[in-house]
């Protein structure tokens, strides 16, 4: 802190591909959060943005709308497993040779294809993707 007002600090996860409850969360914070804090806010999503739910494209467009919609909130974004697993499945970034860690979603993503048809058609290019594992696991 520098001295002035405390930061205000939103710590956001498992979203899972529904885009209604995270639009209801973000109304429900921009409402009880003061205006001049949110505005200010550093906000961390805690990866888990896909599977599961039926909405995972327009979650993500939600996401990357948001450093333009609130250019003073500090976005962090995080990727998990099943964050990692989708960006592998449409060659955003190579999958492991065995895909261990992935199998198990792989056929749902498989499946999401089909129902939503853009994972494969999605534009990674200025995509930054970074991550690793601990050592040991």
């Amino acid at each position: 802190m520098d001295g002035g007002k405390p930061q205000t600090v939103c710590c956001i996860g498992e979203i899972h591909g529904y885009i209604s409850r995270l639009q209801s969360l973000w109304s429900n914070l921009e409402a009880w959060i003061p205006r001049s804090y949110f505005d200010s806010a550093m906000i961390i999503f805690l990866s888990d943005y896909c599977d599961r739910g039926p909405d995972t494209h327009r979650v993500i467009d939600f996401l990357i709308s948001l450093p333009s919609r609130y250019p003073r909130q500090k976005h962090i974004f995080l990727a998990g497993n099943r964050d990692f697993a989708l960006a592998a499945f449409i060659g955003a970034i190579p999958p492991p040779p065995d895909r261990s860690g992935f199998r198990d979603g792989w056929k749902e993503y498989e499946v999401n294809e089909e129902r939503e048809g853009w994972y494969r058609a999605w534009d990674t290019k200025g995509c930054t993707f970074r991550g690793g594992c601990g050592q040991g696991r």
